[in-house]
């Protein structure tokens, strides 16, 4: 359906079929870099997200290395031991004086470490919640409503507060990069070969890689963050809220994580392979709760979507959300049933993934969707392999945030202990 305000045009696609259309189009067929796009302001002009053509092209070219499927397979041990501390050192501590939590903050925090030691190494890791603080600052920018956040240089405002936050990110990034360089002056070659390279910083800093300014560094990096913080934890809210309340699931996830972790200590690309249910129940949860119910984009010429016509400059409102709850795709879309995408017919399987995009797809594909999935599932996996937990209210909360899509309320936990034959916490192995 179309919005009419004023000479503007706003174009909401959720049906799956016109959604297939949409991302089959031409990307020059569609502008990102727009006057209005709010993101600017936080990620900065030469962000990927906010560019176009070719500058998109070498922007992303510079990231993807980051995202490449062995660095992914070399974090999986660090995210285990991340969930394990976060368990061990906060949760465990929390539920065994009987009372109720909140797990929303405690999988932010959780979800930041990882993101920061993936991306950093351990170069920020003591300035991890100083990021944090940042971080949020940028989001509750976001969230305002559209007239609060009109371009103005007056002090002692949210957007002030926000620019300033920016300003604080880059300089970390800026001393970390600084500290780097100077390690690296003065080794010879082969031992520049052996340094440890595996994190988001060093492909930047890569002679052999394309060539990215500070300021692209700078927003590539708050783009990175900023999408794989809030909307990763928002995720891991609603699918435990949802594996809590399902019933079944839960027992489910913790007899799968038994068999698949165990007392096996090699943790790597196996275990992930293995642990298909949690992965199904990630899926599920993202059906329902993108972490953004809708991305928008600009036309560039006239687009056909099914039997419309979008004129040039529209607004296309894609809705991962409207596509995730389409009846003609999804049997019995309300419900949250995990099991439908372990072993779909080929019918249904090309049907469910036409109507599955909560990280978009072609070639604008959110550029971290499987480390997203991975730590989603591994977290999931072990939390329910660690702890036996019960949601303390079984209604499904009423989602809030434009930018970020998240249950109000948070989802409060405690420690399930008519657990039958198994014990309601599991000490960890490190």
């Amino acid at each position: 359906f179309a919005l009419r305000l004023g000479p503007a045009q706003l174009v909401v696609v959720g049906d799956p079929a016109n959604l297939s259309d949409v991302f089959a189009e031409p990307v020059a067929s569609f502008k990102w870099g727009y006057a209005l796009n709010v993101l600017g302001f936080i990620v900065g002009p030469t962000s990927m997200i906010v560019s176009d053509g070719d500058d998109h092209h070498r922007r992303r070219a510079a990231v993807q290395p980051a995202f490449a499927r062995r660095r992914l397979d070399g974090w999986i041990p660090m995210i285990i031991e991340a969930t394990d501390r976060m368990i061990d050192d906060r949760l465990q501590p929390g539920l065994q004086r009987g009372a109720d939590l909140d797990i929303y903050p405690l999988g932010k925090d959780l979800v930041l470490a990882i993101t920061v030691k993936a991306f950093f190494g351990n170069g920020l890791e003591d300035r991890t919640a100083e990021i944090g603080a940042i971080f949020d600052e940028l989001q509750a920018y976001l969230e305002l409503p559209g007239p609060k956040q009109v371009p103005h240089r007056l002090p002692f405002t949210q957007r002030a507060r926000a620019r300033a936050a920016r300003h604080a990110f880059d300089r970390i990034v800026d001393e970390e990069v600084e500290r780097r360089r100077r390690e690296m002056q003065g080794r010879v070659d082969t031992e520049v070969g052996v340094l440890d390279r595996r994190d988001l910083l060093d492909v930047f800093l890569d002679d052999e890689g394309p060539v990215i300014s500070t300021e692209e560094i700078h927003d590539q990096v708050n783009t990175l963050i900023g999408a794989g913080y809030n909307t990763t934890a928002a995720t891991l809210a609603w699918t435990i809220q949802r594996a809590l309340t399902t019933p079944g699931v839960w027992k489910r996830l913790r007899d799968e994580a038994f068999e698949v972790y165990g007392d096996d200590e090699r943790l790597g690309p196996e275990t992930l392979g293995r642990l298909r249910y949690a992965a199904a129940v990630v899926h599920e949860s993202l059906r329902l709760h993108p972490a953004g119910s809708f991305s928008p984009r600009q036309t560039t010429t006239e687009v056909k979507v099914g039997a419309y016509i979008i004129r040039k400059n529209a607004m296309v409102l894609w809705s991962p959300y409207l596509a995730g709850r389409d009846a003609h795709a999804w049997e019995r879309p309300l419900e949250f049933r995990p099991e439908r995408h372990l072993e779909p017919s080929p019918e249904d399987a090309a049907r469910m993934d036409a109507a599955w995009v909560p990280f978009g797809k072609g070639p604008r594909r959110c550029i971290g969707f499987a480390l997203a999935q991975m730590e989603l599932t591994l977290i999931l996996a072990r939390l329910a392999h660690r702890i036996d937990l019960s949601a303390v209210d079984p209604a499904t909360p009423s989602p809030v945030g434009v930018v970020v899509n998240r249950p109000s309320g948070g989802v409060r936990v405690v420690l399930r202990r008519d657990s039958g034959d198994v014990d309601a916490m599991v000490p960890t192995s490190r």
